[in-house]
């Protein structure tokens, strides 16, 4: 028999950016809020504070701060007609685990999207015609605006000492910012991180070009900082271990630095780890949840009765536990019918590397995260895309997060991959090459889904969320045509060797290497029932009682890293759910 908890106002599935602003914000509001985490605790001190250091082997190779994939994964799949297989090593993306999940190991990107992502379809309908979008091709529009949006991309930069330049500031341009971005109300917190070497070049590049760099928003702090919170940041020492690892000198934000250390003193918050929760629980109409059912500490089934479930796990698995848990309707894509699973997007990104005699010294075991130097003039309303031949766009950016042995040392165009060249080519590379990402923004398709496994399941008997993905020929030319541009743009700095890796045509998607965690899609927000799993204000349209923060709510994704549009959405549901919800539990948008 199972152990039932007494009930709670408010159970948060999860405990990483958005289950620690929704805690945050509901116990301001004075609920009693119980946080189930599925992995262990971790805090600033002593997890993430010198004397400790930072070891490759330990966070690129062993995944210490990664989901273990023994008990829980994915199953994956290119098509169909085609056997889905387990996701058994950590390749493609990376699921965090634990008290601050992947935001504890992200690199600290932190872009607010433009304006025109949140109309897609409508303004690529309107600019190009109807007949421009592929058959098969599901973009949607969000149901809310970059205006709806703004207060809270700004507190969400502010909660995370994010360093940058403003370009729009009331409608006004600002010298040295995104020219092409959303008006915002103030600036960032924090000056731009200092540049290194290839930034600066990167810079001179794009200039060439009559392109507009601008710094990286970065959640990578470039000065001391204390946020509306009155947590506490010091400035970025550029160690190069930001992705992958958590940061030993409270510069890089994470629920762990930014907010857990005003919770764990509350006595309205308890965070219980190393709670596997099973499913949500629903009542016997299935349109309100009464709590969820999860695996202790010891391995007991508990549940944890709760007036409001918040889904707050990583993206993938928000999707896994409604589909478990039968909240909504599963998405069919013969059909076209249902909606829980539909629209599973992911990140196209690609890369340009260049290579320099011994006079350029670029120092790569050096870097920031999120720090480094971009350009948007290939994305947005401002790309031709009738005359480039694709849906969407992307930025090109300058970025050094750090370079080591375990880690993966690029070497120039024809040196062996093994013996005394391979060496040679390492040491005439190491020090005097740097990259630029190419990361593309990628549709939703009616063939890309996600679903319940029918062949395998996991560490606790349920079936493996199946991933249905592949390239479509839109993200291919979009990889093309933005390496082409990358590479146009590099030849003026003149490196003796340049190679970039756009998508070949027919290419299919790679789970073994990795190129992004930003996996988006799944249980998507929008203006019906019919088409999206979630309304406006992240809520269920099935089980009003449930709210599912996350990427997994894009329609699509854009060509920004997605945490500072998850960070927004989950203060505008939060205030949603303060301002709305509670005066009126209930659906906050009629079908």
């Amino acid at each position: 028999m199972a152990v039932l908890k007494d009930a709670v106002d408010v159970v948060i599935v999860g405990m990483g950016w958005t289950g620690a602003i929704l805690a945050k914000e509901l116990t301001d509001e004075g609920l009693d809020v119980v946080v189930l985490e599925r992995g262990a605790d971790r805090d600033t001190q002593p997890d993430f504070a010198y004397p400790r250091v930072s070891d490759e082997l330990d966070g690129s190779v062993h995944r210490r701060h990664l989901q273990s994939l023994s008990k829980e994964t994915v199953t994956i799949r290119h098509g169909l007609s085609d056997t889905a297989v387990p996701y058994r090593q950590i390749g493609s993306f990376k699921p965090g685990t634990g008290v601050g999940g992947a935001g504890v190991h992200w690199s600290g990107c932190h872009f607010r999207a433009l304006p025109e992502d949140f109309k897609i379809r409508s303004s690529t309908e309107q600019r190009f015609g109807k007949s421009f979008i592929p058959p098969g091709m599901t973009i949607q529009d969000f149901p809310v605006s970059y205006e709806d949006l703004e207060p809270h991309f700004d507190h969400f930069e502010y909660v995370c000492g994010t360093s940058g330049r403003a370009g729009v500031i009331g409608g006004r341009p600002v010298d040295g910012g995104n020219p092409f971005e959303g008006s915002r109300s103030r600036d960032y917190p924090l000056g731009p991180n200092p540049n290194y070497l290839g930034g600066e070049l990167f810079y001179k590049a794009a200039r060439e070009m009559g392109y507009h760099p601008y710094p990286i928003p970065a959640s990578n702090a470039s000065g001391p900082y204390v946020n509306p919170y009155g947590c506490q940041m010091g400035p970025c020492n550029f160690c190069g271990f930001c992705s992958d690892y958590g940061c030993l000198n409270y510069s890089k934000a994470s629920p762990n630095v930014c907010i857990l250390p005003v919770l764990r003193g509350r006595r309205n918050f308890e965070l219980r780890t190393h709670a596997q929760v099973l499913k949500v629980d629903l009542d016997n109409t299935g349109k309100r949840a009464t709590g969820v059912t999860y695996l202790d500490v010891s391995g007991r089934e508990t549940r944890q009765p709760a007036a409001l479930v918040l889904l707050c796990a990583f993206s993938l698995y928000n999707v896994h536990l409604m589909l478990l848990s039968g909240i909504g309707a599963p998405y069919d894509p013969v059909s076209g019918k249902g909606t829980i699973g539909r629209n599973y997007s992911y990140q196209n990104l690609n890369r340009v590397s260049l290579f320099f005699d011994e006079t350029v010294q670029a120092n790569p075991f050096i870097g920031i995260g999120g720090g480094g130097t971009t350009i948007d003039d290939l994305n947005g309303k401002q790309l031709d895309n009738a005359a480039a031949g694709f849906v969407g766009g992307g930025i090109v950016w300058a970025r050094q997060p750090g370079a080591g042995p375990v880690r993966g040392i690029t070497t120039a165009p024809g040196v062996p991959n093994w013996g005394s060249a391979w060496k040679k080519g390492v040491k005439d590379a190491f020090r005097h090459s740097f990259y630029y990402e190419v990361q593309g923004s990628c549709m939703s398709y009616r063939d890309a889904y996600l679903d319940l496994d029918p062949t395998y399941r996991d560490g606790f008997g349920r079936p493996l969320l199946r991933m249905t993905f592949d390239w479509h020929d839109n993200e291919i030319k979009a990889s093309q045509f933005l390496v082409g541009k990358a590479l146009s743009m590099c030849k003026v700095l003149g490196p003796k060797a340049m190679k970039g890796d756009a998508k070949a045509d027919g290419a299919h998607y790679d789970i073994t290497q990795y190129q992004s965690t930003h996996t988006c899609g799944g249980a998507i927000m929008g203006e019906t029932p019919a088409t999206s799993a979630l309304n406006r204000y992240l809520q269920s349209w099935d089980v009003p009682n449930v709210f599912v923060p996350g990427a997994n709510a894009f329609p699509q994704n854009n060509g920004y890293n997605p945490t500072g549009m998850v960070g927004a959405l989950t203060y505008w549901a939060a205030a949603a759910i303060r301002t709305q919800y509670l005066k009126n539990p209930g659906p906050l948008v009629q079908a």
